[in-house]
């Protein structure tokens, strides 16, 4: 077995090396660096990992500890901070430990604070819905005090709240079951409150939502029907987080990089959605924990939902530049990604370069990472013996993975070297390093004004779809003839035109066995797709065009029909959805099968036809109760 106390630097050639010990580092000794140790879970009969499953935000492993050390050089001494909140509280099980769970650590600007997500120790005999839940707390370095952000025990225990980060005011920006605007929704709708699961019914989904700093005013923000997780604020003060992409028919079913505002206004696609074999053909990776980098890419862990050994592929995206890891926003091909290092193990499967969990910039220019790292280690059956990886152990069957023994490490992508910050310890993983350092203040971004027929439709909870034209398909135009032909009435008469509705569809929030036990034939053909209602239907004008205001807050989507009302052309399978007032504007409609840039404004597609320019203040209304127009419901069978 390695003797790991005896490491002092690692090469990034396949192999441990010892080598002299580092020279001071201002970024290294000035900064204190807080990290997470937790006990390794092991299967009894196995003797395997536990897998972590990241479809499921709320999973408790417990056995976690949040650690800060004066600074990230290897001698420094390091002092546990949060178990003090559990101190006297009865929290001890059975065999007197304190087992609690940390994770999502986040540094304020000024560098002195730390947001982090924390749940209390297991309720021994307690049914899950008694369980505690994640909350949000802040640790406070120059005043050393710990605090959890929501005050009030009945709201805290309310929703399952992790993921939190400082936006540029104060505030905070979390991922939340509490789903505050959607359980609102179902109560005015006649409907009980709660939670709705995520597309296939395994836990209440995550959604973003944001909150005073001392946790008033929670307001959810993005209205998704699977998980939207990991909020980064960026430069520009907009919010970039991984987006669990699960409408029930969606072929590239996964987790891909979206853009919002602070208020919840600009939700856009980003990045990911045709990249999920960008690492390996064999592997369909995710796009996780987005994080600032000095290049201004933004730095990802890329991974499958579910891994028993916790490795990720380390990865920069050029999300400013490319939509696609092989594809550019003007549609052209390239490279948008990159991975810190070559052939690193991931997804089960060991390699000589070891394998890597969390990964977090330094941001001090030098373009260096705090890693956690282990080295490949395989296990000798014959012997009983854990070894360190040759290729030719690699290449035998006198082997197989050995657990993980996550250190924390400073990495140097360009001298291609791993210093030691923590050293490992069998049976423990040290995990999310950050440094307490202040950096630049992100832009801010107030809360979107609107006014004239926005500021009517906003007071009344109402915003706007504007498809320019749903003949224009990927940039080409699908109409008979071509748009201009379609739009002129003498050319082409109605009956002729193939598109003459839109439908817009909302889903039905599921909740829980304990408000309701759906049989799976509630559900159609696919247990993981939604029931959806009808909001209602619009005339689409002769050239593809339709404005029509939609509810705000509601994820929906939409079907291109004909006269009998049977859906034409392919079946939309992203949720959209309107912040009060805000008017999302669509060029055209999009086949789920091709490549091309979709759901991003900066993304160029081609245009086929002139299309007709938006009317100037009047929209279609689905709403019976607005003195405006509005579409009627639809008086036939809908087999679409």
């Amino acid at each position: 077995m390695p003797a790991f106390g005896l490491i002092s630097a690692v090469s990034l050639s396949g192999c441990l090396s010892s080598s002299d010990s580092q020279t001071a580092d201002p970024v290294v000794v000035e900064n204190p660096v807080a990290y997470v140790q937790r006990t390794l879970q092991i299967e009894e009969n196995s003797g395997t990992l536990v897998e972590d499953n990241l479809a499921d935000p709320a999973a408790f492993r417990p056995g976690a500890r949040l650690y800060l050390k004066p600074s990230a050089a290897a001698g420094a001494s390091a002092r546990d901070i949060t178990s003090r909140a559990f101190a006297g509280a009865g929290f001890l099980n059975d065999d007197g430990e304190l087992r609690y769970d940390v994770k999502d650590l986040h540094v304020s600007q000024d560098g002195t604070r730390l947001l982090f997500a924390m749940r209390a120790p297991e309720i021994e005999d307690a049914d899950d819905e008694d369980q505690p839940t994640w909350n949000i707390w802040e640790y406070d370095s120059a005043s050393d005090t710990l605090s959890r952000i929501i005050g009030s025990d009945v709201t805290a225990r309310a929703g399952q709240d992790v993921a939190p980060a400082y936006l540029p005011d104060g505030r905070i920006v979390f991922s939340s079951t509490r789903q505050r605007t959607s359980k609102a929704i179902l109560l005015d709708e006649g409907k009980p409150q709660f939670p709705g699961l995520d597309e296939d019914r395994d836990t209440p989904a995550f959604v973003l939502h944001v909150m005073d700093d001392d946790g008033e005013n929670i307001e959810q923000i993005t209205f998704n029907q699977s998980h939207d997780l990991d909020p980064l604020v960026t430069d520009n003060g907009t919010i970039v987080f991984s987006r669990w992409d699960n409408a029930g028919q969606t072929r590239d079913n996964g987790v891909n990089l979206y853009q919002v505002n602070p208020d919840g206004t600009g939700l856009s696609y980003l990045y990911g959605r045709h990249s999920h074999d960008s690492v390996s053909d064999s592997s369909d990776v995710q796009y996780l924990k987005p994080q600032k980098t000095d290049s201004g890419a933004v730095q990802v862990q890329l991974r499958p939902f579910e891994s028993s050994d916790y490795a990720s592929v380390p990865a920069e995206v050029s999300v400013d530049e490319y939509v696609e890891a092989d594809l550019r926003l003007d549609g052209t091909a390239g490279a948008g990604q990159r991975t810190l290092v070559a052939d690193v193990g991931f997804d089960g499967e060991p390699s000589l370069q070891g394998s890597y969990g969390s990964v977090s910039p330094l941001l001090d220019g030098t373009g260096r990472y705090l890693v956690s790292w282990t080295p490949c280690r395989l296990r000798d059956i014959a012997r009983e013996q854990i070894v360190n990886c040759t290729q030719e152990r690699l290449d035998s069957d006198a082997y197989e993975p050995a657990a993980p023994v996550y250190g924390l490490w400073l990495l140097d992508v360009a001298s291609g070297t791993l210093r030691p910050v923590v050293q490992p310890i069998e049976g423990e993983q040290f995990d999310e390093a950050v440094l307490l350092k202040e950096r630049t203040l992100e832009t801010f971004l107030p809360e979107s004004q609107f006014a004239g027929d926005q500021g009517v439709l906003a007071d009344d909870g109402y915003g706007v779809l504007d498809i320019r034209s749903v003949y224009d398909l990927d940039g080409v135009d699908t109409a008979p003839g071509g748009i201009s032909t379609t739009a002129d009435p003498v050319q082409t008469p109605a009956d002729a035109r193939p598109a003459r509705f839109l439908r817009l569809e909302k889903p039905v929030a599921m909740p829980d066995d304990n408000v309701r036990d759906f049989d799976n034939s509630a559900f159609g053909r696919s247990r993981g797709q939604l029931m959806r209602e009808i909001l209602g239907y619009v005339p689409v004008e002769p050239d593809g065009s339709v404005r029509v205001a939609v509810p705000a807050n509601v994820a929906f989507a939409v079907s291109v029909l004909d006269a009998d009302g049977q859906r034409v052309g392919p079946r939309h399978q992203n949720w959209l959805s309107v912040r009060p007032g805000e008017v999302l504007a669509c060029k055209g409609c999009h086949d789920p099968n091709s490549d091309v840039p979709h759901g991003r404004p900066d993304a160029a597609r081609i245009r086929s036809g002139p299309g007709r320019p938006p009317p100037a203040c009047r929209f279609q209304i689905l709403n019976p109760r607005c003195s405006l127009t509005w579409a009627k419901p639809w008086r036939r069978p809908m087999p679409g």
